[in-house]
């Protein structure tokens, strides 16, 4: 449904509720199965709803802290743990490659997805790569030490930082 100006019209609350819970659900379903973070073109076709709508549900997702919108453009930068762009923490679980933002969020693919995986990701210290593996939801692997600079609570400060 859209307004006069090609703008989505205003919902209900409950349906923005219903439609940003379909969002949610499609874009980690699709992250997980393919990889791939869907970006709002494709999940209004997947959905089969105007883009306008998909961004403000986005926005509403952004705001509750279910996933991070890029800045400037409102494309999703990432559904944690799944990021959708390439980054130095690069996840193997099956024949898939995943990416996160950082050693949590990879460690967080692995779980999410409940499978098996190696992650290869940069020393936080030096920069030498480094190999973690991940087998029966345990830590069976792994090299150096992983430290979080920022405390848990503070992380949404600035997530990209983080």
């Amino acid at each position: 449904m859209t307004g006069r100006e090609g703008r989505a019209a205003p919902m209900t609350v409950p349906a923005a509720e219903a439609l940003a819970r379909d969002v949610r659900l499609y874009v980690f379903r699709r992250a997980a199965e393919s990889g791939r973070v869907p970006q709002p073109a494709h999940i209004a076709q997947a959905l089969g709803r105007p883009q306008a709508e998909i961004h403000e549900a986005l926005k509403q997702l952004a705001a509750g802290k279910v996933l991070i919108l890029a800045p400037n453009d409102g494309n999703v930068w990432a559904a944690n743990p799944f990021c959708a762009v390439p980054s130095g923490f690069r996840v193997q679980a099956g024949e898939k490659t995943y990416w996160g933002i950082c050693i949590w969020d990879a460690l967080g693919i692995a779980a999410a997805l409940g499978k098996d995986a190696v992650i290869r990701a940069p020393c936080g210290d030096c920069g030498a790569p480094m190999r973690l593996e991940v087998r029966n939801s345990r830590l069976a692997h792994s090299e150096g030490i992983i430290h979080f600079a920022v405390p848990a609570h503070h992380w949404w400060d600035n997530i990209g930082f983080t």
